[in-house]
């Protein structure tokens, strides 16, 4: 029996067997004795809330990939038409499943809060580690299965999954964009009115915008990120496989998939290191992952000598899995309420909202260069040892502990939707004390993980740009040819139209909403009436649905016209001209964004005197501004680049084949 067979059976064991772990986990959260109180009602409301808009979204987004998916059958065939299918309904289902988790682990999470931090911590976390195996244990099973079906139907070239990875990236741009327009035009409204206007505490139940926040919670941070990390993480592994195959044969296809399962099974062990009772919740959480990635960096080791007989390969891993650690320690410095960025954001906001605004860009445009540098440098020595293939195995590296870092990235959302039941609710303080400061602890493990979800996205895009100029026949790209800066140019600027499109959309949306928040509040004349929260959950709805159709039609349309068009050599420039455009501009949102959002935070956790102090308006005003960039614009920058990836890799394995 050879590696690859190996390989193809156990991966999708793994895969399963976690996935079982994970349905256990969940269970166990889930099951108990259920109140009807305030809180549960409220938690109710919010769970068929999350649930109707996805059922809106996903029946807009299934009529658009029917037509596509019968269009991308005419022109590339029924292969790539059926994966496009496949990787499109996993991608809406990893959304499905991780807000059904989230929504039901945010009650118990709030109600476990009287047993202590600890009790309150782990419920989150634990409904997080079931959200990151499910998630990443579909995105196993998935590209190892289809090749294990087309293997044993005598087609053994891994670029038959294309379609799969275009189908995952386009879904999950949608899922992205219209949960991201939707949450982050409930908070803007939310706290501009809310909290500046008429001095409402956050979440406050008195606020017509405040359970649309809490859906948007779920839609955006939970359902768009499951979407966006479950293409980067097809996107990758499809790369790696077809590098692999050309260069080793079914060793290169086998050894991805192994790294992969065994970072699967290091992360659910990893899950027991968390439960271990600590002092300090953060130190817990990092604890977790470095736990993780050593597991993960060994069996890289075991499975390189056994299967290359030598160590080069395990030493690129290795450089993916230390980029993780060493990103996530500078998204912390620059986003934590405790470092010197986010205190300077603070110390700006005492003069007013222009220098919060001026200070909070200043951070983010800074805190570009770190993350730039550790990608270029694990990319140069990924290069140095195995050139291209090289590579995607430190993008495969990079991503061996995502389930780690979901579950990471779905406690921050969780923690955050615990927090306003219990305002809602009206809890007892110390139970709000606590869960501040698990709320603070999840802010951050948010902004590490935004800024994961970038990294995964590049080097995906970079293994992609490996597989593309393999495939279209190009070794190298003349930047002097006509053709190649035109394409350079179209890809550059189509990240600075998405973002603009997006950063609209939510314009619009909080502007209507405001409307109608500060109608409800003239008809009732006095701000204790009970609101009507179903009419900003519509607005939210509406705008969200309406809007994320058209960044997709971009990123489908341009692509296409570009290769048809201008040619190969174009559509290369394309790729490059993206490439370098969406890592300095997504980093920019998610880092200043988060910084803005935790300075907002640490203003009012410092003083109970702040409401209605010019402080507080410009912390505000500076979160309102940083919203729509880390939470809209820059996570689907991420997504954007990996869909036009795989259009350019059906292009040039198609297209061009056909010539």
């Amino acid at each position: 029996m050879g590696i690859d067979v190996i390989a193809l059976i156990a991966a999708p064991i793994v895969s399963i067997l976690t996935q079982i772990f994970s349905a256990f986990v969940a269970y166990r959260i889930f099951h108990g004795r259920r109140d009807h109180g305030r809180m549960f009602k409220f938690s109710i409301l919010i769970k068929e809330c999350a649930v109707t808009y996805l059922n809106r979204q996903f029946f807009s987004v299934s009529i658009f990939s029917v037509i596509l998916a019968v269009i991308i059958g005419l022109i590339f065939g029924l292969f790539t038409a059926l994966t496009f299918s496949v990787g499109s309904i996993f991608s809406a289902l990893s959304a499905y499943i991780g807000t059904v988790i989230a929504v039901n682990t945010n009650f118990r999470t709030a109600k476990n809060v009287k047993h202590g931090i600890h009790k309150a911590f782990q419920t989150a976390f634990q409904g997080g580690t079931a959200i990151g195996l499910i998630l990443t244990g579909f995105g196993i099973l998935v590209v190892s299965g289809l090749h294990a079906l087309f293997f044993s139907m005598g087609y053994d070239d891994p670029s038959m999954l294309i379609g799969l990875g275009f189908g995952a990236s386009l879904v999950g741009l949608f899922a992205r964009v219209g949960g991201g327009i939707y949450t982050k035009a409930a908070d803007i409204s939310a706290d501009l009115v809310g909290k500046v206007e008429v001095g409402l505490s956050e979440d406050d139940p008195r606020n017509p915008a405040v359970i649309a926040d809490q859906v948007g919670d779920n839609v955006g941070d939970i359902a768009g990120t499951g979407s966006d990390v479950f293409q980067s993480y097809v996107c990758t592994l499809i790369a790696a496989m077809i590098l692999g195959a050309s260069i080793y044969g079914s060793n290169g296809i086998a050894y991805p998939l192994l790294v992969l399962g065994s970072g699967l099974i290091s992360s659910m062990i990893g899950s027991f290191f968390i439960r271990i009772k600590s002092i300090n919740v953060k130190r817990l959480v990092n604890a977790g992952m470095y736990f993780s990635a050593a597991l993960t960096a060994l069996a890289s080791a075991i499975l390189s000598w056994i299967i290359f007989n030598g160590l080069n390969a395990f030493y690129i891993v290795l450089t993916g899995i230390i980029a993780v650690v060493l990103l996530a320690y500078v998204t912390e410095y620059y986003t934590s309420p405790m470092k010197k960025p986010v205190d300077s954001i603070v110390k700006a906001s005492e003069t007013g909202p222009a220098l919060n605004v001026l200070s909070g860009l200043t951070v983010g445009l800074e805190g570009t260069a770190i993350p730039t540098i550790i990608f270029l440098a694990t990319i140069l020595l990924a290069y140095r040892f195995e050139g291209l293939y090289g590579i995607t195995l430190a993008a495969v590296g990079f991503l061996s502990i995502n389930a780690t870092l979901i579950s990471m990235a779905s406690y921050g959302p969780i923690v955050d939707n615990a927090n306003g039941l219990i305002a809602m609710s009206g809890a007892d303080p110390e139970s709000r004390r606590i869960m501040d400061s698990l709320d603070a602890v999840g802010n951050m493990t948010k902004a590490v993980c935004k800024v994961y979800a970038v990294g995964t996205s590049v080097l995906a895009q970079v293994a992609l740009f490996s597989a593309y100029l393999n495939a279209a026949c190009l070794k190298t790209l003349d930047i002097s040819n006509p053709l190649t800066i035109a394409g350079m140019l179209i890809g550059g600027t189509l990240t600075f139209l998405l973002c603009s499109l997006i950063i609209r959309a939510v314009g619009r949306a909080a502007y209507a909403m405001i409307g109608e928040i500060h109608e409800q509040f003239r008809m009732g004349q006095k701000i204790s009436v009970t609101p009507n929260y179903a009419r900003c959950i519509d607005i939210s709805t509406k705008a969200a649905i309406k809007n994320m159709f058209y960044p997709a039609a971009l990123s489908v349309a341009v692509p296409f016209t570009v290769g048809l068009l201008l040619g190969p050599e174009a559509m290369g420039g394309l790729i490059a001209g993206n490439l370098v455009t969406v890592l300095p501009m997504a980093l920019l949102m998610c880092i200043s964004g988060a910084a803005w959002d935790n300075a907002k935070k640490s203003v009012e956790a410092s003083s109970p005197s702040y409401k209605g102090s010019m402080l507080h308006a410009a912390a505000v005003i500076g979160d309102t501004i940083g919203d729509p960039l880390k939470d809209a614009a820059g996570p689907s920058l991420d997504i954007f680049i990996n869909l036009i990836g795989m259009a350019a890799l059906i292009y040039a394995t198609h297209m061009l084949a056909a010539k």
